[in-house]
C-alpha cells in the first residue's frame, strides 16, 4: 500500500470510493494472510499513513521512504524477499508518480505486478487515468479490488471465503 498519508489523504480525487476499496483489500489481506507493507513518502513532510489504513493493517509492516518507488527502498526490497512472493499488488496514492513508479520498478524486477485501478488516485483524475494506461501498456495487470480479494481467495466453500465475501456486499 503506497502512500496513503495524511497530509495528501484530503487533496485526493474520489477519495471516498478508494478509501473504501483499500479497506476492503486490508481486511481481505487480513482474513487471508497476504502480507502487507505500507510505505510512507518522506512522513516528516506528508505525515504518517491516514488512520483509517493504519488501524486495518495492524500486523503491517511500515516503512518510511523518500525514493518515489518502493523499490528505491531497501527494506522494502528484503521484506517481499523474506515473504517469497513473486506477485505484487499495488494501491494507494500518487498513482501517476509512486504507484506507477513503484509498479514498472518491480515489473522490471520481474515480480508479476497487478496495480488496483479502483484503490489508486491522484489529486487529479487525468494523472490517475494516464498512469492507469501507461503502467498497462508496460505489462502491468490493472484489476480491481473485488478481482484481487477473489484471486486470493482462488476457490469458494471456506469459512475465509464467507468473510471475503461479506466485505463486498
Amino acid at each position: 500500500m503506497v502512500d496513503v498519508q495524511e497530509r495528501l489523504w484530503p487533496v485526493i480525487d474520489a477519495r471516498e470510493a478508494v478509501g473504501a476499496n483499500l479497506h476492503r483489500l486490508l481486511e481481505g489481506a487480513r482474513i487471508l494472510e497476504v502480507p502487507v507493507v505500507l510505505s510512507e513518502q518522506y512522513p516528516k513532510g506528508l505525515g504518517p499513513t491516514i488512520a483509517a489504513v493504519r488501524d486495518k493493517a495492524p500486523g503491517a509492516t511500515v516503512v518510511a521512504k523518500t525514493a518515489f518507488s518502493c523499490g528505491g527502498e531497501p527494506a522494502i526490497v528484503e521484506g517481499l524477499r523474506r515473504h517469497d512472493r513473486d506477485t505484487l499488488v499495488v494501491a494507494g496514492i500518487e498513482a501517476h508518480v509512486c504507484v506507477l513508479q513503484t509498479a514498472l520498478d518491480f515489473l522490471a524486477r520481474g515480480y508479476r505486478v497487478h496495480v488496483v485501478a479502483d484503490a489508486v488516485s491522484s489529486r487529479a483524475a487525468a494523472n490517475r487515468a494516464i498512469a492507469l494506461d501507461r503502467m498497462a501498456r508496460a505489462g502491468v495487470q490493472v484489476s480491481c479490488t473485488e478481482s484481487v480479494l477473489f484471486e486470493w481467495m482462488a476457490e469458494a466453500g471456506s469459512d475465509a471465503f464467507r468473510r471475503v465475501q461479506a466485505l463486498l456486499k
